[in-house]
């Protein structure tokens, strides 16, 4: 039987993706045992990986004094990379290795095993007012909400309720710092970062969708 003219080209090109497909997973396989090498070293500020969730990959981003960001899915977080390395260090590296205990517990939160996160987390991307509005929002327990007021009363100006709801729309670690457990007033969402969509996701998840706030 004789060949089709294109079939030994075709089969050289299949050839050719897989030997690059092997060369890149080596490439990614040293490059991750470098950047792992580098951390253990100290030679590292800022490591990020990515985690898998419900709403995509996520941005975790550590530095030695905890988690400072966590970004939902946008593109290419390319912009994301570059404010931590303008406003932190640019010593930032991509490592699986040091984010794994992040990942672990996302994938745990997510799953309906984990109420709440034993992480550190770093608010220096914040700062004063906003800094308490987080602060204050991160003692919201899993399953309740509050509202905008009542944060904003915690972080020690009960007037700002605007202010403390734009603090909580540039929260850089949403879900570990849970934004979207804070309401309106009357019972209505309000706002959230990741969109009102995800927000109701986290609520539902929780057992908190329709919940009063806590006193």
């Amino acid at each position: 039987m004789s060949k089709r003219p294109d079939e030994g080209a075709v089969g050289l090109n299949g050839l050719k993706r897989l030997a690059e497909s092997e060369a890149e997973r080596r490439s990614r396989r040293l490059a991750g045992l470098v950047a792992d090498r580098a951390v253990d070293q100290g030679l590292a500020d800022v490591t990020y990986a990515f985690a898998d969730s419900p709403f995509g990959s996520l941005l975790v981003a550590l530095t030695r004094r905890g988690l400072v960001m966590l970004h939902y899915p946008n593109g290419d977080f390319q912009a994301e990379l570059v404010a931590l390395a303008t406003k932190i260090s640019p010593r930032v590296l991509e490592s699986g290795k040091s984010t794994d205990q992040v990942r672990r517990q996302l994938d745990e939160y997510f799953e309906g095993r984990r109420r709440k996160f034993d992480l550190p987390v770093d608010l220096r991307l914040t700062d004063g007012f906003s800094r308490r509005v987080l602060t204050a929002t991160s003692r919201i327990p899993f399953g309740s909400v509050a509202t905008y007021r009542e944060v904003a009363t915690r972080a020690g100006n009960p007037l700002a309720t605007r202010a403390a709801g734009n603090a909580l729309g540039a929260n850089p670690i949403p879900i570990v710092v849970p934004c979207h457990r804070v309401v309106r007033t009357g019972g209505g969402l309000g706002g959230y970062t990741g969109g009102l969509d995800r927000k109701r996701k986290l609520l539902e998840l929780e057992g908190a969708l329709g919940s009063k706030p806590r006193p």
